[in-house]
């Protein structure tokens, strides 16, 4: 079933528990205060991304990266695994997993190389780089509340040590299980220019200002919808048929929208109690560990969102806060379902002609997830 169609039902929901009474209208209405940034912020990263990827900004990037690589199929895989981190962290997991990734693949097959290292490598670094900064993730953005409105620096100070060992543990899985792959060397092809040098640099200059700003302490929809406004502009004058509706990611919108109303309406009729019960609380190693594998296994049930959601009442403190983002950021690998951005992601590899069966998929992030979880709790418990 389409993603919007099932937050239109969720939205249907959430206003039958409002009408019934309960859900309170006034929790509704913090609610909306509270998110209406986040989605703000979503919408215009996504216009700006797109719009960009239409100047050839990160076709331009995919092709200094091959020249980087020195012929050398480890050397350009560890480059694309650190522009994929780089895009997970300042321009969020969902344009990683969107944008990122057919650039993967198109270079590594400009350069005659197996695109199943790369394919793997963005989807994994979007969903694990992805706890460094607030921008990173749309959890992270709900955290932020929830961890007193921390700024940026001090969100990554509080974080750094899991985010570190959270995009580390993948990266090395994937080079044990495609070494074959990676050993090998290859020849870069000749690079384009783009097709109108205007839109180029003014998508360029708009993304160099945009990313210190995202980091600058305002919040983060401000810089976003002022870059995606500029950028419009200029399409509208250079390429006017690239600025349309489709750029407003909605579908995606009606589903946070519709998940955030329905996990407030299931919390207002006792979610919390039950929640409370299987997430424990205290903040010694193991007590971290038993909140942050909640966290695994409910977004992989259920999406990482709404697991979220489900679980931030019982955190209590800030720590207790990352533990979860640990759980539902690091720990969806293992079910399509599990992250919105791998769901993206696949539907890419899909329309390129890249085979990547589910059934490896959920084997490889079995393995993966349970252990980079755990590293990254109890790098974050050593470094508390």
């Amino acid at each position: 079933m389409r993603t919007w169609i099932i937050g239109a039902a969720l939205l249907a929901l959430g206003g039958a528990a409002i009408a019934a009474g309960m859900l309170p209208v006034d929790d509704a209405l913090q609610l909306w205060d509270r998110v209406w940034p986040i989605l703000l912020f979503v919408a215009a990263i996504t216009v700006v991304t797109e719009l960009a990827a239409v100047a050839g900004v990160f076709t331009v990037l995919a092709q200094a990266t091959a020249r980087w690589g020195g012929g050398r199929a480890w050397l350009l895989w560890l480059l694309v695994a650190a522009v994929a981190l780089l895009s997970t962290v300042f321009l969020s997991l969902d344009t990683t997993a969107v944008l990122l990734t057919p650039v993967a693949i198109v270079l590594a097959r400009h350069a005659g190389l197996n695109p199943l290292p790369f394919a793997l490598t963005t989807v994994w670094m979007a969903n694990t780089g992805s706890m460094l900064l607030p921008v990173s993730n749309l959890t992270n953005l709900l955290a932020q509340h929830a961890m007193g409105d921390l700024t940026p620096v001090e969100f990554a100070g509080l974080v750094w040590a899991a985010a570190l060992m959270a995009a580390t543990i993948p990266m090395i899985v994937v080079f044990v299980v495609c070494r074959r792959s990676l050993l090998v060397r290859y020849r870069a092809g000749e690079a384009q220019r783009p097709q109108d040098v205007v839109l180029f640099r003014a998508a360029a200059v708009v993304l160099v200002v945009l990313v210190p700003l995202l980091v600058s302490g305002l919040p983060v929809w401000m810089p976003a919808t002022a870059a995606a406004l500029v950028l419009s502009a200029v399409f509208a004058v250079r390429q006017r048929s690239a600025v349309r509706f489709g750029l407003i990611p909605w579908r995606l919108m009606v589903f946070a929208g519709g998940l955030f109303l329905f996990i407030a309406a299931l919390h207002a009729v006792g979610l919390g109690v039950l929640l409370a019960r299987i997430a424990g609380e205290g903040e010694s190693p193991l007590a971290l560990l038993r909140l942050s594998f909640s966290g695994l296994l409910a977004a992989n049930a259920v999406d990482n969102l709404p697991a979220y959601l489900a679980l931030e009442p019982v955190t209590g403190s800030p720590i207790r806060v990352v533990a979860l983002l640990i759980g539902v950021n690091v720990g969806p690998l293992i079910t399509p379902w599990a992250s919105l951005a791998t769901l993206l992601w696949h539907q890419r590899l899909s329309a390129l002609g890249v085979e990547m069966g589910w059934r490896r998929y959920i084997l490889l992030g079995a393995i993966v997830a349970p252990v980079t979880v755990a590293a990254a709790t109890l790098a974050l418990a050593a470094s508390a």
